[in-house]
């Protein structure tokens, strides 16, 4: 394979990239009360289910306009955005997701997170609650990865009493690095691995537990990349596939190169942030860090996966759940579900359940 260099604002690197000046957007003291004023409406409205939250159910006469462009500044930009001044405080935790909610329909549409449904996922720590918990819900840091969707989100809803700052990096800019310095490693991510999905995604989705996924691509006319440090190994274990030796390495320095301190960039979110990060082109994690007991307190960030038609299609090789699973996913879902107050108290009284 003829391989050549990434170029153009999507390969930045951490240390040299003015990320404040980049991908910070200040809501306005008018910006903050359009939202205000766009809550009061959907709450005239009734109980309106998330699936059914429209710009219509939230309008926002000004701010809406930035918000249907982000995906656009997502897909030609360095691919970042974090959404600063949301007053946090102001609301209950319900009217917060529903805040969230409706600014992130302006920027894609919303779509189920696991076999489960959610279309608001709570990343929080709930390994002493669930036996098999998945990566957003286990404490900890997390290795650079990404994950099955066109944007992921994350709204900051409790920091952690210490650590756990997200970090991003530059799929672009890690691939140039191995084009110097491993090209042989390169090529080989550029083919085909086999992922083993999570069971119960593919039992509710299309029965297709065993896929083969490039890291990398060029199909769709620019960069995209999709690794995961945990399918191909799952792969291996369950003896679906033998990784070859320079697969493993390639995976390894993969990652050893995205968390590298002059290539990733560490962004400080504040509680009532939101992120905003095209996921082909970004990949992300998060450093270890304390937590609270009380499930009530701990780090908690709720999180979007949003699809964007207009975006061209992501090569049918590098998606580990098709497009075609999302309804299959969605039967699983019940409404208001995700309602925080509603999953937190589940999740304190299993909790309490299990104490006895």
């Amino acid at each position: 394979m003829n391989l050549s260099p990434i170029e153009g604002p999507a390969a930045w690197e951490g240390p040299q990239i003015d990320w404040q000046k980049e991908g910070l957007h200040m809501l306005s003291p008018e910006q903050i009360g359009e939202i205000d004023e766009a809550l009061g409406h959907l709450r005239s409205l009734g109980d309106t289910d998330f699936a059914e939250i429209g710009p219509e159910h939230f309008p926002l006469p000004t701010l809406g306009g930035f918000l249907a462009g982000l995906a656009e500044r997502l897909r030609t930009g360095p691919g970042f955005l974090l959404l600063r001044g949301l007053p946090r405080k102001r609301w209950q935790l319900d009217d917060l997701a529903r805040i969230y909610v409706g600014l992130g329909c302006y920027v894609g549409h919303l779509s189920p997170q696991s076999y489960q449904g959610e279309l608001l996922g709570h990343v929080i720590d709930l390994s002493d609650v669930e036996a098999q918990a998945r990566g957003y819900h286990k404490g900890g840091a997390q290795r650079m990865h990404g994950d099955n969707c066109d944007i992921v989100s994350l709204m900051c809803v409790r920091t952690a009493p210490s650590g756990g700052i997200c970090r991003i990096a530059s799929a672009a800019a890690v691939h140039n690095r191995l084009l110097v310095e491993r090209p042989d490693l390169l090529d080989v991510l550029y083919g085909e691995y086999v992922f083993r999905r999570m069971e119960l995604d593919a039992e509710f989705g299309d029965a297709t537990l065993v896929k083969n996924v490039v890291i990398f691509s060029r199909d769709s006319g620019q960069l995209t990349c999709n690794v995961s440090g945990s399918y191909p190994h799952r792969a291996v274990t369950a003896g679906d596939a033998a990784m070859t030796t320079p697969q493993i390495e390639a995976l390894e320095e993969m990652k050893r190169m995205s968390a590298s301190p002059d290539l990733y960039l560490d962004m400080e979110i504040r509680e009532g942030d939101i992120q905003f990060l095209n996921n082909r082109t970004i990949l992300h994690g998060r450093t270890g860090y304390e937590d609270a007991t009380d499930i009530a307190r701990r780090r908690h960030m709720m999180r979007l996966w949003l699809e964007v038609p207009s975006w061209p299609a992501l090569p049918r090789n590098q998606g580990v759940h098709w497009p075609e699973e999302r309804p299959l996913w969605l039967r699983q879902r019940r409404p208001f579900m995700e309602l925080p107050s509603r999953y937190l108290a589940e999740m304190s009284r299993r909790k309490l359940e299990l104490a006895h």
